[in-house]
């Protein structure tokens, strides 16, 4: 029995002693960050054994995030510090000596820490000194950054996933934070935790997903929490800004935005303004749902002076408690001459939905052609359009194409500029849909120079050629099962539109 205490307390040791693997990517991390606004550095004498102190630091006002990055010599001498912090009112949390980088936000906080208001004024580093061998000195480093961007719009400055392919995901759902509910172990509907939604989404195999509860950005700091678990599941932070005109959907923002938009009051170009500013990219959601008293806000009803080309994408496949399309709105700002990429969501309410629409996680999925599994690479994919909709919820299918005169090419969710009555040369890729149809659409139309496409294999490319007069146009893709049911659909490819 005491052998075994004694077992256990070396193996604690070695574990305070050695860098775990959290602390090997927290390295990582900070690695790639900025450079510190602020260093701080100090040295432990044998004498400070066991007991504690803290290193004051000065915090500007206008700060919304510190990240602090903590190092110190003397391990391999069984020295250990451990690591806390305190703002000028309260304590903020301590992770001993398990985390040698966090982040305190407004709105998200590594965990052993507490999100919420950074105040101005003299923070303090809180450090405990568990061990240090009376001849011994170990040497601290704390670097401190304010603002740092890298973490401002993500959760982890790595990529899940390396590699530039096609990532599949769903980019519209509901947890506890606002209105999603599901059954609770004893069968009472209760507001659904954010956990059950992620931890679906892994099970049917996305790749990514947006959380986007209603108005609030609480739900962020669970999302930070569980990230490190999910390590095949991207956790994108989303919102949804549901206003009384219309909602849409905020990507890569975790910074508070007000979305009270009002007659005479807040102007929603000055919204989107500013979700650009902070990094993030805004879709309009489900702009043909009904409005009124049936769906309060539901329905897209901007003034006409609304900016859309402050936005990136439309949710052209909503799945909410029917699984409809916004197909015509999008065509009809397509026509206005903005680029919009095609996505979709789920719009879950409950976590626990059984697979198949309506309403289910995955249902309909939005096909990502990325750089790399992270957020930054995923919006980047979005705003270049590079994207299709699969509404089976498959793990294979994909649609995308490409379009070239004079031997010059460019790919879905490009601009190619023709002069009128030019030949184009298309080449539609499908993917994981054979025996299915291909249709080409001019301007939001099914093109009549243009009949409809078998595609006889899992892996098809199909070419056709098209040939069309001068001005803006837009070209997409549809794909159809046998029975004419819409399958897949592609994000324009746009003509002649202007930069």
């Amino acid at each position: 029995m005491k052998t075994g205490k004694r077992w256990a307390l070396s193996l604690l040791v070695l574990l305070l002693i050695r860098p775990s693997h959290s602390q090997q990517q927290n390295a990582e991390i900070s690695a790639l960050n900025s450079q510190p606004n602020l260093v701080l550095t100090g040295e432990v004498r044998g004498a400070q054994n066991k007991t504690y102190f803290e290193v004051p630091f000065a915090v500007p006002d206008g700060t919304r995030r510190i990240s602090v990055d903590f190092h110190y010599t003397g391990s391999e001498q069984r020295s250990v510090l451990d690591l806390g912090i305190a703002d000028p009112q309260r304590f903020r949390g301590a992770s001993g000596g398990n985390k040698s980088h966090f982040t305190i936000s407004e709105t998200d906080a590594t965990p052993s820490y507490l999100p919420g208001a950074i105040p101005p004024g003299q923070w303090r580093l809180l450090i405990a000194v568990p061990n240090i061998r009376p001849a011994s000195v170990a040497n601290y480093r704390a670097e401190i950054r304010f603002n740092a961007q890298e973490e401002e719009v993500a959760f982890s400055t790595r990529s899940l996933v390396s590699g530039k392919r096609w990532y599949r995901g769903d980019l519209h759902m509901h947890t506890a934070h606002s209105d999603g509910s599901c059954n609770s172990q004893s069968g009472r509907e209760v507001p659904c935790p954010l956990f059950l939604t992620a931890q679906t989404a892994a099970t049917r195999g996305l790749d990514f997903i947006a959380i986007t509860d209603h108005n609030t950005d609480s739900h962020y700091d669970a999302m930070r929490e569980l990230q490190p678990y999910f390590d095949h599941l991207l956790l994108i932070p989303g919102r949804e800004m549901t206003t009384f005109y219309g909602h849409f959907n905020v990507f890569g923002v975790t910074q508070f935005m007000d979305w009270r938009v009002t007659q005479g009051g807040l102007n929603l170009n000055s919204v989107l303004r500013d979700v650009r500013a902070k990094g993030g990219i805004a879709s309009v959601n489900h702009a043909e749902a009904p409005g009124g008293e049936d769906c309060m806000g539901c329905r897209w009803e901007a003034s006409a002076d609304t900016d859309m080309g402050q936005f990136s994408a439309i949710e052209v496949i909503n799945g909410g408690e029917i699984m409809f399309s916004s197909a015509t709105f999008w065509d009809a700002r397509l026509r206005a001459g903005h680029r919009l990429a095609a996505i979709g969501g789920s719009d879950s309410h409950n976590a626990t939905s059984p697979p198949g629409p309506p309403g289910s996680i995955g249902w309909p999925t939005t096909v990502i052609e990325a750089e790399n599994l992270s957020v930054p690479a995923i919006l980047d994919a979005i705003k270049n359009g590079r994207t299709c909709i699969d509404l089976t919820a498959s793990h294979d299918k994909v649609l995308d194409f490409d379009a070239d005169t004079g031997g010059f090419t460019v790919p879905m969710g490009g601009t190619l500029d023709v002069a009128a009555d030019t030949p184009i040369h298309l080449r539609i890729h499908v993917s994981g849909a054979n025996g299915s149809t291909v249709r080409m659409l001019i301007d939001g139309k099914k093109s009549t120079s243009s009949l409809p496409m078998s595609v006889n294999s899992n892996d098809a490319t199909i070419p056709t050629e098209l040939t069309l007069g001068g001005g803006r146009h837009w070209l997409r893709v549809e794909v159809h099962d046998s029975a004419g049911t819409l399958q897949l659909l592609s994000s324009p490819l746009y003509i002649n539109f202007p930069d």
